[in-house]
């Protein structure tokens, strides 16, 4: 059936009606108490117990430019063609590609201090997802799988955990139930199709099949019944067969929302994404991490950077409103980061090369304490120079945010116990 189309005035409308509804001085030009905060006040605050049930993670695979985004440089050649824009909240200034987000910067806390032990991709994902080195002889669980061990799920209906995107090389379960693991979605715009039984395979030949499978399978079941792998598996095979058909797949299909809703997101794979991120976390669901490329820009950096920057501008900049709008901000944990950061300096192709000393983080929503800056890198991007924040630091603030046990230890199958968000101390500063 084809959809009617939206008109470009009611797409206008729906910003509009956004913009009434989300846009006050509480929500886009508050102000905690400063835009730059302490390390010594945050050592001597109580860490806040956590207010998010749900966490949205945008991660930019790729490693994004700090210099180019949300730290930008000014009076030294390192600043490159990116200048600074002053957001709504005193101090407080963003990269000039980024209009939408600096005008929501009342409830964005800028994390400027941020480094890492690795310039290399891959290891640099698998730190960031989970908190620890990568090993050969063990995987460690990501944050999405941590979250849904201790706190279960909301809708019983549904998955609690996603990765949409590519999740290149994504830790998954690691050594947890692997029950745990995220449901990969590659395409957003196609989501989780509704598989129907083939003309030939009537239902009642399906669950007569079904029966007959479950009855030679019996034996190695009774003999394996207190395997939690197998268990986990069971619990799988037997949630998708009652996916099949059901109603509950809806939540997956974006094309349910108006075309001016989609449009608003942006019409591409990271503005997707996170509108099915909203409509996932409208249905239960705990942890939904977006996975967007392309950051990797070692050539023609300011040939690339425009289109990357509109789209989560508009991306990001539209998921804050829609959940404030939908009351789920309140709820709703929303996370950007990149793997580490990019060289001040510009090589001969006019890019930025790799570099873990400097790079910076968004986050926003349920348990942060929005408006303002925590830590510094120094005049030139190069290295931290204020409040260093360490992955791990990262990582248990969001625990925290969430409520998790941050003591609690979690022994892995060669019997070494390992902590939600690594062996870091949760930022207090950045907490609500």
């Amino acid at each position: 059936m084809t959809r009617p189309e939206i008109s470009t005035e009611s797409r206008r409308e729906f910003l509009r009606h956004i913009a009434r509804d989300c846009l006050g001085v509480s929500f886009a030009g508050a102000v905690g108490s400063g835009a730059m905060t302490s390390l010594g006040e945050a050592q001597a605050a109580e860490i806040p117990g956590g207010k998010a049930k749900h966490i949205i993670y945008l991660f930019m695979e790729g490693a994004m430019s700090h210099l180019d985004t949300f730290d930008p440089k000014t009076g030294v050649e390192e600043a490159g063609e990116t200048k600074p824009i002053q957001t709504r909240v005193p101090g407080m200034a963003f990269g000039d590609r980024f209009p939408k987000l600096a005008y929501l910067a009342g409830a964005i806390a800028v994390v400027r201090s941020l480094s890492t032990e690795t310039g290399a991709h891959e290891k640099g994902r698998y730190l960031m997802r989970t908190s620890y080195k990568q090993l050969n002889s063990i995987q460690h669980p990501a944050l999405g799988a941590w979250m849904l061990s201790e706190q279960g799920r909301l809708n019983r209906e549904l998955p609690g955990n996603y990765v949409v995107g590519s999740g290149n090389g994504h830790p998954g379960a690691g050594f947890l139930e692997p029950s745990l693991s995220p449901v990969p979605i590659a395409n957003p715009s196609a989501g989780i199709k509704n598989i129907k039984l083939p003309k030939y395979l009537p239902e009642p030949l399906f669950e007569r099949r079904l029966m007959l499978a479950s009855k030679f399978d019996s034996s190695f079941q009774s003999d394996h019944r207190s395997n939690p792998k197998i268990e986990a598996y069971n619990q799988l095979y037997h949630e998708a067969r009652n996916l099949m058909g059901s109603e509950h797949l809806k939540v997956f299909d974006i094309r349910q929302e108006p075309q001016a809703v989609r449009d608003a997101y942006g019409n591409n794979t990271l503005g997707q994404g996170c509108l099915l991120a909203r409509r996932l976390v409208q249905s239960g669901a705990r942890f939904v991490e977006v996975s967007y490329g392309g950051w990797d820009m070692h050539q023609d950096l300011y040939g690339r950077l425009d289109e990357r920057a509109e789209h989560l501008d508009t991306a990001l900049g539209i998921l804050l409103k829609d959940l404030h709008r939908l009351g789920l901000l309140e709820e709703t944990l929303v996370v950007l980061t990149t793997e580490f950061g990019r060289k001040p300096k510009l090589n001969a192709n006019a890019g930025r090369d790799h570099h873990p000393g400097a790079f910076c983080s968004l986050l926003a929503g349920a348990g942060i304490r929005g408006g303002q800056v925590h830590g510094a890198s120094d005049e030139k991007g190069f290295s931290v120079a204020e409040d260093h924040v360490s992955v791990s630091d990262f990582n248990k603030t969001i625990a925290a945010a969430a409520g998790l046990p941050l003591e609690k230890e979690q022994f892995a199958p060669n019997g070494r116990p390992f902590k939600i968000g690594g062996d870091g101390d949760a930022v207090a500063a950045l907490l609500a």
